[in-house]
């Protein structure tokens, strides 16, 4: 942006190029600021409004898409919301910039204010002004809005628009609205794969697996997201069939040479976790090696959940100690992991690491994978302190799971009294749980206190009646302590309320 007799080489046209030509926020701050102190925007007056645009959208298109702080992200609206107020007389091309830029800082309601404002000064819609309004409602979610929209985009002629029709069904799947959301991909007389996959996805997202596999097998063209969705749904549904399913649906997109996304990959190894599927799941960790895909924080959390439910914790150990990307999600794949093993001494070591040297702020899920790891460790002292901590240091709020495993591990360490002295310290909420009284009842079977033994099981009894579990628990107990009028009693309870006893269950895998 030289100056030569007075005037800028190249004109506006010249100082748009060179906003074009930023890489980054800083490059476009640096030229921003440049112009402001070398008189350019004022040399240029006439064109201010183009130039601004021109700013504006450059900003936009170089929004970072990943996670930033609060602090960050007002400080950045604030930026883009200042620009904006110095165009005069913007146009819908600036307003549709503006709405885009709010919705990709995940400020909905700022977007939606804006285009209120739009309409407020006759500024006319066009086909981009709905998309952007539309992917704002979704963040929401709010029905009523995505419905006014709806009517507002068939007011202006764009309610047959393929894009405004593709996030009205999603906006109406994401408020679980999936009959409206039908009507719009029924009434669309052009759909592309992001229709179809819009309508997978809700159903997906309200658990109607079965409708998305119908409208999947229904579509002509297939990309990697449609593969993804019904793979997540199948996956996250925890039913042993559709993990099945999920995966063949795996290796069908394998044979149909269908590159695989990170969710259709983390869909996949988590059915192999929870189907305990070793070779399945190694045969897709191959795959990741050989075609050289990065390794995401989101696939070193599959990987490790993997392996730690497969029984291979060192396996899983050794891959997140590879990993130079980790969240919170693949720090807690591994504390539970640990916990499940019994590797109390180890999970408290990764849990120090991860708030002293990763500087992540543990949850719920972290806590419990490390009261797991105490309570099959018998490090009664330690868990003490980590429940302690939970609320009155860290902030998290103890949960039924946590009391549950508390009550487990003081009563696998004898301790029955202190078990009951904190439920009697539990909100009244809570204190009816199975996995509770059931820790006790477990821990008196362990160490033949009869009669915390009867507190616990009444409680029980009156929870899950028909929990055969119980009775052969109270049976044993009453057996090993004599008592065997009580165990005759215990078994005509069981046939006077018809319990029956549910068969044990083991799983073998063959050829390997």
């Amino acid at each position: 942006m030289r100056k030569q007799d007075g005037n800028y080489i190249g004109g506006p046209i010249g100082v748009i190029h060179v906003i074009r030509q930023c890489k980054s926020l800083k490059q476009l701050h640096q030229v921003h600021a440049h112009m402001a102190t070398a008189g350019i925007l004022w040399s240029l007056h006439h064109h201010s409004s183009l130039l601004l645009t021109n700013i504006l959208t450059a900003f936009t298109n170089l929004l970072p898409t990943t996670n930033a702080s609060p602090a960050s992200l007002t400080v950045t609206a604030y930026y883009a919301l200042s620009l904006f107020n110095l165009i005069p007389n913007p146009s819908t091309f600036a307003y549709n910039t503006m709405i885009r830029a709010h919705t990709l800082l995940s400020s909905p309601l700022p977007a939606l204010a804006i285009f209120v404002s739009m309409r407020r000064l006759s500024v006319p819609p066009d086909a981009h002004t709905f998309p952007f309004c539309l992917k704002a409602c979704s963040l929401l979610p709010a029905l009523p809005l995505a419905q006014t929209l709806h009517s507002q985009a068939f007011k202006f002629g764009f309610g047959a628009d393929l894009f405004v029709c593709n996030t009205l069904i999603h906006a109406y799947s994401v408020n679980k609205h999936l009959h409206h959301a039908c009507q719009v991909f029924d009434e669309t007389s052009l759909k592309d794969v992001v229709s179809y996959n819009a309508l997978i996805d809700g159903f997906v997202k309200v658990g109607d697996t079965g409708r998305a596999r119908q409208l999947f097998d229904e579509m002509p063209i297939r990309d990697a997201v449609s593969w993804g969705t019904l793979l997540a749904g199948y996956a996250q549904s925890r039913d042993m069939d559709l993990c099945m399913e999920a995966i063949q649906l795996f290796n069908n997109m394998l044979v149909s040479a269908v590159r695989p996304d990170n969710i259709a990959l983390v869909s996949a190894l988590s059915a192999c976790a929870q189907l305990g599927e070793l070779e399945q799941g190694k045969s897709i960790h191959v795959y990741i090696k050989q075609n050289r895909i990065p390794i995401s924080a989101f696939l070193t959390t599959g990987l490790v959940d993997l392996y730690a439910k497969c029984g291979c914790i060192e396996t899983a150990r050794g891959i997140f100690e590879s990993s130079q990307d980790k969240n919170l999600l693949t720090w807690n794949a591994l504390l539970v992991g640990l916990g499940m093993h019994g590797r109390g001494h180890l999970s408290l070591h990764y849990f120090s690491r991860m708030i002293e040297e990763a500087g992540i702020k543990p949850d719920g899920v972290g806590f419990l994978g490390i009261l797991v790891g105490c309570s099959h460790a018998g490090l009664v002292s330690e868990a003490r302190q980590i429940f302690q901590e939970m609320e009155v240091v860290y902030g998290v709020p103890r949960e039924l799971k946590h009391y549950g495993c508390m009550a487990d591990l003081l009563g696998r360490a004898g301790l029955i009294r202190e078990a009951m002295e904190m439920i009697e310290r539990m909100p009244m909420s809570m204190r009816g749980d199975v996995y509770v009284w059931g820790g006790v009842l477990g821990g008196c079977r362990i160490h033949g206190n009869v009669e915390m033994a009867e507190i616990a099981a009444e409680n029980l009894m009156i929870l899950k009646p028909e929990d055969d579990g119980v009775y052969s628990i109270m049976a044993d107990i009453y057996a090993n302590a004599g008592r065997w009028e009580e165990v005759a009693r215990i078994r005509r309870l069981m046939n006077s309320r018809q319990v029956k006893k549910n068969p044990a269950t083991s799983l073998v895998q063959l050829n390997y």
